[in-house]
């Protein structure tokens, strides 16, 4: 408890502080007082001791300040203007000056607000402050002026400070701070091993990516609060021609460390999860990349197929040494656990079938939190690898990282694997999100983009009672790298110096040449030759590999899809190969992932199903309207629009989608696959066909895959096939056959779509698709005619 203070007492203490007492009333005192300098006065008049200032979050408030601001903080005084504003050289008002005043007494009881009735400009406060006025009112702080008004809204005075403050420690005893602690949590997520600032696509250094830059803010980050731990979600090893490289190409041996351990080590990480893109090599591999880390690796949903216990370590605790706002040192115990969808028994079927089987993340997370804090945690944090999700919960679902803010005990979330920002735009049916403070159910989460684009920090405040801490509170926030200088972190690019260079060799060596530019700009809206090329390879291998086989003498189809194009809202993801010579580094801009190839048997029914699936990438075109109606839904991921090469067909938009996103039949009647043919006829329902496509598609459950009566999935890469098949051709000429196009829709109905801006380069005038202007988020706006 802190003391009283007699009227000699708090003028000594105001003289002390810089302030006049009451009785001297120099001119000065007639000056108003800002927000800054009355906390600063109320800070210095209670006598206590302040701290460093290190846990303030607000970013206006000069480092002179901070320690009153600290305190002030934790004897519940003041809030701020925002999380992160408290704007100190405001103005004080009355109203401010009294909500502090009202806030440091232990009262808690609740006053009737009709003690405001008795001013005549009782109106004049706002609602969320009327509770803590009347309590102002009703214990003698506050009396009005003799005109019967409160004028909540005037600025205070000097003078008049000092009276506030007068009465307020003469008569009360403010509530005791407790101990805190300000824990700050960074995360990355998905850097898919973009770790110098170097585009391999492109063969040129970029500023829009890399840990290299992340680390900037990593340490900034640490600077602003010693008290730090960093983590990463996962999507580490692959991604880029140098996870290829790595694994595929110099192969990394036992005692080697792979480049993104080697990128952790070097900022000194504390705890890593495994990403789905993990399991991409097979666990052998995933083995020997995380057995040189030095920092530990959780999951808590992975279990082994045979003895169904944990494959991973479920949790581990660390003991962080911090400092105290005290400025003591003292010892905080941080659990963290992590979880991976469910889905990558389908993704990477071929390297797990039979070897682990994976729990529902929501109830791994449940089971898991518990024996945390069962080992002292006194904070618990769950590194997500999972996309937000919904509020509805159904076993085995991918994204799940709101589900887990709704989970007793658990502190912070970092999560991951959509690629997407948080605090930022979320789904509207989710509800209590705070995107200001970055909470979702009061819990403080990160989602921090992708490629090391952005790094997301969660503030915690920790409070000790007897003798455990407890999280008071929480704030998320995401930093995004600065992306206008060339500044990196240097100890990063070191420490990734020799695989980096040897990447660089890799992908430039030539393969071929292109007649024309090769681009994704319209892959989504018309047959594209970027996707005719990897379908062409595709259908090449198969035959081969079928040759000597039962299905030898069935027709060979190809599936591809657009995996550049403009995915998850970035205006600069397309493909784009300039006519001449092909270097490896192209083959893989036409194809990102490590897949490898696969076949399926399926029928002429199963064809269409699987069309139909995809065509569930249009929005629903109302032939009758005039206005812009934009054609491409943006929620769904290109990766599942396939073009099937080898059939014709045409796509109606005018009709609703037989499937959503996921695969369940939502209007079962619907048929937007039109004129479905095969060598010129319609096709036969019950004709037997083989498909070429990859092992991700081959062991997922899209309509008409899900009915395959036959699979085989191959060792070598789809992108191996696609070199092999241009070294052959020796030159490519990039055009598509044309084999699909949308049914014809009436030229007054306006239909438009994005694409990026650079597009509008390519288009010629005699083209269906016109350039119109600005889109969204940096990407151009284009109409399109489709007879």
């Amino acid at each position: 408890m802190l003391k009283k203070l007699s009227a000699s007492a708090l003028t000594l203490t105001l003289l002390a502080s810089g302030m006049s007492a009451v009785s001297a009333a120099p001119v000065s005192t007639n000056e108003d007082m800002t927000r800054g300098e009355f906390v600063k006065a109320v800070i210095d008049a209670l006598g206590v001791e302040v701290g460093t200032g290190q846990s303030v979050k607000f970013q206006d408030v000069p480092d002179s300040l901070k320690p009153y601001i600290e305190k002030a903080v934790e004897l519940k005084l003041i809030k701020g203007k925002t999380p992160t504003k408290f704007a100190p050289d405001e103005k004080l008002t009355r109203t401010h000056a009294f909500l502090i005043a009202a806030r440091g007494l232990q009262d808690k009881e609740t006053y009737s607000e009709k003690v405001l009735d008795q001013f005549k400009d009782a109106n004049k406060i706002g609602q969320g402050n009327r509770q803590e006025m009347a309590k102002a009112v009703a214990t003698g702080l506050l009396t009005g002026f003799d005109d019967g008004t409160i004028r909540p809204n005037d600025f205070v005075t000097k003078a008049q400070m000092q009276k506030i403050l007068q009465r307020f420690l003469e008569e009360y005893s403010p509530v005791k701070a407790n101990t805190t602690v300000s824990l700050r949590i960074l995360g990355t997520t998905d850097i898919h091993t973009n770790i110098v600032n170097y585009d391999y696509y492109k063969d040129t250094p970029t500023n829009s990516l890399g840990l290299a830059k992340t680390a900037l803010l990593i340490e900034k980050a640490r600077e602003e609060n010693p008290n730090t731990v960093l983590f990463d979600n996962g999507d580490a090893i692959q991604g880029t021609p140098l996870g290829s490289y790595i694994q595929s190409v110099t192969k990394l041996k036992d005692g080697e460390v792979h480049p993104s351990i080697a990128a952790m080590i070097a900022l000194d990480y504390d705890v890593a999860t495994y990403g789905n893109h993990e399991f991409n090599y097979g666990l052998e591999f995933i083995d020997e990349v995380t057995d040189d880390a030095p920092f530990p690796y959780v999951n808590a949903n992975v279990r082994n197929a045979t003895t169904k216990e944990l494959m991973y370590k479920p949790y581990v605790m660390i003991e962080k040494e911090v400092v105290d706002s005290n400025g003591e040192k003292t010892l905080i115990n941080i659990g963290v656990t992590g979880i991976v969808p469910p889905q990558i028994l389908k993704w990477d079927k071929a390297n797990l079938e039979g070897k682990v089987t994976v729990d529902d993340s929501v109830e791994a997370v449940k089971t898991v939190v518990p024996q945390m804090k069962e080992a002292g945690a006194d904070v618990v944090v769950v590194l997500s690898h999972s996309g937000m999700g919904d509020a509805t919960h159904e076993k085995g679902e991918e994204d799940i990282s709101y589900l887990l803010s709704t989970i007793e005990d658990v502190d912070a979330i970092i999560t991951g694997h959509a690629h997407g920002v948080f605090p930022g735009k979320v789904d509207s049916s989710i509800t209590n999100v705070d995107i200001e403070k970055g909470t979702m159910n009061g819990k403080p989460i990160v989602m921090a983009g992708k490629f090391g684009s952005h790094l997301g920090v969660i503030d915690l405040e920790l409070e000790k009672k007897d003798d455990a801490w407890d999280v008071t509170t929480g704030t998320g926030a995401v930093r995004e790298i600065a992306k206008d200088n060339d500044a990196v972190s240097a100890t990063v690019v070191e420490s990734v110096k020799e695989a980096h260079e040897g990447t660089i060799k890799y992908v430039r060596q030539a393969v071929g040449t292109t007649t024309a530019n090769i681009h994704s700009y319209f892959s989504q809206v018309q047959d594209d030759p970027s996707i005719q090329i990897v379908t062409n390879a595709q259908s090449i291998y198969v035959k081969e590999k079928l040759k000597g086989t039962a299905y030898e003498n069935l027709p060979v189809l190809s599936a591809g899809a657009p995996f550049k194009a403009g995915t998850r809202s970035d205006p600069e993801y397309y493909t784009f190969v300039p006519k001449g010579e092909l270097a490896i580094k192209n083959v893989a801009d036409l194809y990102l992932y490590d897949n490898t190839l696969a076949m399926l048997k399926v029928t002429g029914a199963d064809v269409k199903e699987w069309l139909e699936m995809s065509a569930g990438q249009f929005n629903q075109i109302d032939a009758t309207k005039s206005e812009e109606q934009q054609l491409i839904n943006a929620e769904y991921r290109s990766y599942n629009y396939d073009v099937i090469d080898g059939v014709t067909y045409e796509i109606d938009v005018t009709k609703p989608a037989k499937y959503d996103a996921s695969g369940k039949v939502v209007n079962e009647q619907s048929s937007r696959i039109v004129n479905l043919q095969y060598n010129g006829k319609p096709i036969d329902a019950a004709q037997e066909f083989i498909v070429a496509t990859n092992n991700y598609r081959a062991n997922g459950t899209f309509p008409g895959v899900r009915n395959a009566t036959a699979v085989e999935i191959y060792p070598d890469e789809n992108r191996q096939a696609i070199i092999d098949y241009i070294l052959a051709e020796k030159t490519i000429d990039p055009t598509a056959d044309g084999n699909w196009k949308f049914a014809p829709i009436p030229d007054s109905v306006n239909v438009v779509f994005e694409s990026s801006k650079k597009a509008v380069e390519v288009l010629d005038d005699n083209s269906a698709i016109k350039y119109i202007g600005d889109g969204t988020d940096g990407f151009g706006k284009y109409g399109l005619k489709t007879k």
